[in-house]
């Protein structure tokens, strides 16, 4: 709104005035934390406003924790500068642990992480993490450029620690030389990478940050982290880091909470500063050097670790005073205008959008807001937050809706084209069948809602396929492709899910005897030939080359022509390619008219009854359409197919799939 770009105006202004300007602002990181100098001198500088005093200590002097005291700068500034020792080496060796110890005005003394801590790790049978020195004496330096941002976004969303099928967690790499390949393959051009902001508590699934500077240890170092993504630039796959500047974890000795031992610093005071249902803390966004922490913070990775910009997680509860609790969303703009937004929050994922697309033009932000909020998905230059994609999370809960909950025969097609084409012309949305919400305890895998316990002894190739196993492949592909096409602008997979992975994610706790058993992905499944698995994975592969050759998701909205209720058929034209979906159970269509607005021939291209994905083989690839100057739905010129194909049938009929030509 006006109000929100007027606040951003003033924001923009102080910045470019403050300390040089925003490009120097926003890499406060070389001036925060732990800084080495080139003569190998150490400053070290912190925000801690509300502390009495502040001292250094760690394996570095002893673990004395008065030698080194840092001196007290306006605004609640602290700095410390330590000369290198005698032989022109650093004072802090590289992997060594440091502590800040607070002192607080009430006479307490508390031991902290720097905000600003580059690597934190937990020692063996210890709870809390400690914050380690990284300066290591050959850093890794990145040799590819950063692809192109690709016009059309395939991204294959990732867990680094489940990305194998061992009973542990995964390393970087591990991603780096058995996954990425697998990627590659499938013809994903962008990988969004969840959990690698360090978070003390590995079942939050990231989610709880508890070092916003820190990659995790869990999986590796910082420069392991930095050659997966060098090597994913080299197989010109792009890599959005999942960002999360919502919220931060509740801990004290290894997070953000209480640094300066208030109960604000970072935050706002209790009750605004604290999210009632994630128990977690709520950044204060108008603070300024919470500002200089999160803008840096996205420099950071951008610079460092050369990531091509961010999925910004929880957006929709920074955007408002109720983060969305309680709230249903019905799409009334009362909704988004009024006291219940959050300005300090809008003016501040304004800002992060101008600063990172002025710096990298390339660089690519997506949303996770369920609200619909208008205009998140424009410029900032017209009065939206920036975001060049949002996550179109209706339609994940639409599928998993009917699946549980409808007879195959009451699927509504009038509502599924609804759900996958409702949003804003020209804000752009991530479509995508299921993501991780979809796969935690709780809730399942597609695949699993469709084939459930016979996936473990049905998924055979060597044995004919079952009624379920029949109806369930044949529906996660149709299910997935209608997604891709007509869903949004991009398309998003959860890694695992494009081959049917089976049941659920559910990471080592208390209440599961800290098992890794759901906290990995059997690629392994996809090693043994006879398994259908297989098959899923190659239609997957298919259909993102498919859209790689003709560019749907960069095209314009679909044309959707046919939304049969009777005969369950769904056809629609977008990228020069025409859809042809038959959702019916138990019924083929014979010479079925379709509407078609380009005259000319028409060939099959991507036809999910190949054998090779599952199906049956039924359709003739050397078949040619034409079209007739015959006007249907809408449309000047329309042809006859001879065959659509059910999706699915009853062991007493024909087996049968729906082909795209």
């Amino acid at each position: 709104s006006p109000g929100e770009y007027g606040l951003f105006e003033k924001r923009l202004f102080l910045l470019e005035e403050a300390e040089g300007g925003f490009d120097q602002f926003t890499r406060s990181y070389r001036t925060f934390g732990v800084n080495r100098m080139a003569d190998n001198r150490l400053v070290l500088r912190e925000w801690a406003p509300a502390a009495e005093a502040l001292f250094l200590t760690g394996d570095f002097n002893g673990w004395d924790n008065f030698s080194h005291p840092y001196e007290k700068k306006e605004f609640g500034k602290w700095e410390l500068c330590l000369p290198p020792k005698h032989d022109k080496s650093p004072a802090i060796e590289h992997n060594t642990k440091l502590k800040v110890v607070v002192h607080t005005k009430k006479g307490e003394r508390l031991y902290r992480i720097s905000p600003w801590a580059k690597y934190a790790i937990q020692a063996e049978k210890q709870v809390i993490y400690d914050w380690v020195h990284w300066d290591p004496p050959q850093p890794y330096m990145h040799i590819h450029p950063r692809p192109k941002k690709p016009q059309s976004l395939r991204i294959y969303e990732s867990h680094v620690g489940i990305a194998s099928p061992d009973p542990k967690v995964a390393s970087y790499t591990n991603f780096t030389i058995n996954v990425l390949p697998r990627i590659k393959d499938l013809g994903y051009n962008c990988i969004q990478l969840m959990a690698v902001m360090e978070h003390a508590y590995y079942a939050s699934f990231g989610y709880q940050v508890t070092s916003f500077f820190a990659a995790s240890s869990r999986y590796g170092t910082p420069e392991e982290l930095k050659q997966l993504i060098d090597t994913a630039h080299s197989l010109d796959i792009v890599v959005l880091l999942d960002v999360v500047h919502s919220h931060a974890s509740q801990n004290t000795e290894d997070g953000l909470n209480s640094f300066d031992g208030s109960d604000s610093c970072f935050f706002h005071s209790p009750p605004r500063g604290e999210h009632a249902l994630w128990g977690s803390r709520l950044f204060n966004y108008s603070s300024w050097e919470v500002l200089r922490f999160l803008l840096s913070n996205l420099r950071w990775w951008m610079e460092e670790y050369r990531f091509d910009g961010f999925r910004f997680d929880g957006v929709t509860s920074m955007m408002y005073h109720h983060h969305g609790i309680g709230s249903m969303f019905s799409g009334d703009y009362s909704e988004y205008f009024g006291l219940q937004v959050d300005e300090d929050s809008l003016v501040y994922l304004m800002t992060a959008n101008h600063v990172l697309h002025t710096l990298y033009p390339d660089c690519i932000t997506i949303a996770e807001d369920v609200s619909g909020m208008p205009a998140v998905c424009r410029s900032v230059a017209e009065g939206g937050l920036g975001f060049d994609y949002r996550l179109a999370m209706a339609i994940p809960d639409k599928w998993i809706q009917i699946l549980k909950e409808l007879a195959d025969e009451a699927w509504d097609m009038g509502n599924i084209v609804y759900t996958l084409t409702n949003r804003r012309y020209g804000e752009n949305c991530i479509a995508y069948a299921e993501s991780h919400d979809q796969s935690v305890v709780g809730d399942k895998s597609l695949a699993f809602w469709l084939m459930d316990k016979e996936m473990y002894t049905n998924m055979s190739s060597l044995i004919p396929m079952t009624p379920v196993i029949d109806r369930g492949i044949q529906l996660h592909k149709m299910i997935r492709l209608l997604t891709h096409a007509l869903g949004g602008e991009g398309y998003l997979n959860f890694m695992g899910n494009e081959f049917g992975h089976p049941e659920w994610l559910d990471f080592p706790r208390k209440g599961n005897n800290e098992s890794y058993h759901y906290a990995r992905r059997q690629y392994n499944l996809l090693d043994t030939d006879h398994l259908r698995y297989r098959q899923l994975y190659d239609f997957d592969r298919d259909m993102n080359r498919t859209e790689d050759k003709y560019g749907w998701l960069a095209a314009p909205p679909a044309f959707v022509s046919a939304k049969h209720e009777g005969d369950k058929v769904i056809v629609f034209e977008r990228g020069n390619v025409l859809f042809l979906l038959n959702f019916h159970p138990t019924r083929s269509q014979t010479n079925y008219r379709v509407a078609v607005a380009s005259p000319g021939k028409y060939t099959i291209k991507l036809d999910s009854d190949e054998v090779q994905y599952g199906g049956h083989g039924r359709l003739d690839h050397n078949t040619e359409f034409f079209t007739e100057p015959q006007p249907f739905n809408e449309r000047d010129n329309s042809m006859l197919v001879k065959r659509t194909l059910c999706c699915y049938v009853t062991p007493l009929r024909e087996r049968e799939l729906y082909a795209v030509t």
